[in-house]
């Protein structure tokens, strides 16, 4: 779906409202981190890809995966709502979906690097979310996976975040590919 008219607002207080923010929100982060890292001369310690699916709804988004795939990271959106503890300025860290457990030692890394750089973020589990990841596993991936993403109100709709969840999100990114 194309939304022609996404009613972009930026308040003065910083938070971002716009039609369909879920995926927009995770493809303006990780561009934003292509062009700091090529502006700033820095590589991630690891070999990369990074994939935009398509589709991640009806389950088909994450099918493909690189065959030397070691470990991958999703960046989606975070849950904000009753019985959750993420919030628009933070990064969220999902430890658990309907679908399953992310991977723990992933995951563990990820809290431990918010921690250490001093990064707003909040751990949930999203009884009713599924990501690309575990299309990818369906798929036959045997890769490990994690998943973050900006706090999103009221998504699939017209939906809100927050400048500082967007930046919080992106330096965990970074962080977790070695681009300190």
């Amino acid at each position: 779906m194309v939304a022609i008219d996404p009613k972009t607002t930026i308040t003065p207080s910083r938070y971002i409202k716009s039609r369909f923010l879920d995926d927009k929100a995770s493809v303006a982060i990780l561009i934003t981190l292509l062009r700091a890292a090529k502006e700033q001369g820095v590589k991630p310690a690891f070999h990369t890809w990074l994939v935009f699916t398509v589709y991640e709804e009806v389950c088909s988004g994450g099918a493909w995966q690189p065959e030397e795939l070691d470990e991958f990271l999703i960046v989606d959106m975070g849950c904000v709502g009753p019985k959750l503890s993420c919030t628009e300025q933070m990064v969220s860290i999902c430890a658990k979906d309907h679908e399953g457990p992310y991977d723990w030692e992933m995951t563990t890394r990820l809290v431990s690097l918010a921690q250490k750089h001093g990064l707003d973020f909040a751990v949930d589990v999203y009884p009713r979310y599924g990501s690309d990841a575990a299309v990818a596993w369906r798929a036959g991936c045997d890769a490990p996976g994690a998943l973050i993403g900006t706090g999103v109100h009221a998504s699939h709709g017209m939906e809100r975040t927050h400048q500082d969840g967007m930046m919080n999100t992106l330096k965990l990114a970074a962080l977790y590919l070695g681009m300190e």
